[in-house]
């Protein structure tokens, strides 16, 4: 392990952990080779969302499941992620390969998002949920609190439109995929009926699905005031 990754380990985490290794894998990107972040990940990702459900209970005492749901939906995308490891300083330390490197993969918001995720995972082996609690809570710090009400998603939203409306129930098209393994791009085209339709391309499916849901409720919203 290299002195900057040590020491970013130990101002990250509160010490240098005392096995390393899962932290070298939870930085180490397909692209690279041997062991990656994947298992890390898929680990990470319920521990997030354990820690992040109990945080919000606390914060929200008076507020119902549906709630508390679209908040912590609204928390653990991978945008947000990819902004918290961002704001950690995780793109130095990442493992890429030399053509991911190239590609841009240590801006990726899929990349970085597992990565945040994996060390989730890495930090809950090495340290328990007490541990990970308080890192999580410092990391996301004000997101949580974050807008008074809470989001709601773009898709729920638009498909309670649409029911208000009298109109069909939206339809999701995946129209292309393309890019590199580490860097996928997804259009999506959201219709409802013949009456309106959007498209968004992002860097996952559910992404470009709640990006083209918002371009379509900006638009039935417009013409319903036009």
């Amino acid at each position: 392990m290299s002195q900057p990754l040590a020491a970013w380990l130990a101002e990250t985490f509160g010490r240098t952990p005392a096995d390393v290794s899962p932290f070298v894998r939870a930085l180490t990107h397909g692209s690279h080779g041997g062991e990656t972040y994947e298992r890390l990940e898929f680990l990470g990702d319920r521990v997030l969302g354990l820690v992040m459900a109990e945080w919000l209970w606390d914060v929200f005492p008076a507020e119902p499941e549906g709630q508390l749901s679209k908040r912590l939906n609204a928390l653990v995308t991978g945008a947000v992620c990819a902004d918290v490891a961002r704001s950690l300083g995780v793109r130095p330390h990442l493992r890429l390969g030399k053509q991911a490197l190239a590609d841009g993969a240590s801006d990726s918001d899929n990349v970085l998002g597992d990565v945040m995720e994996a060390l989730i995972g890495a930090w809950y082996r090495e340290a328990g949920l007490d541990a990970v609690r308080s890192f999580v809570r410092g990391a996301w710090g004000d997101r949580v609190h974050s807008g008074g009400k809470a989001p709601q998603h773009p898709k729920s939203a638009l498909q309670e439109w649409a029911a208000a409306a009298g109109r069909r129930p939206p339809e999701y098209t995946l129209l292309d995929r393309s890019g590199p393994g580490h860097a996928p791009r997804f259009t999506v085209a959201v219709a409802i009926g013949s009456f309106a339709r959007a498209e968004a391309t992002a860097g996952n499916k559910q992404e470009a699905e709640t990006a083209a849901a918002r371009a379509l409720l900006e638009q039935v919203r417009g013409g319903a005031r036009t």
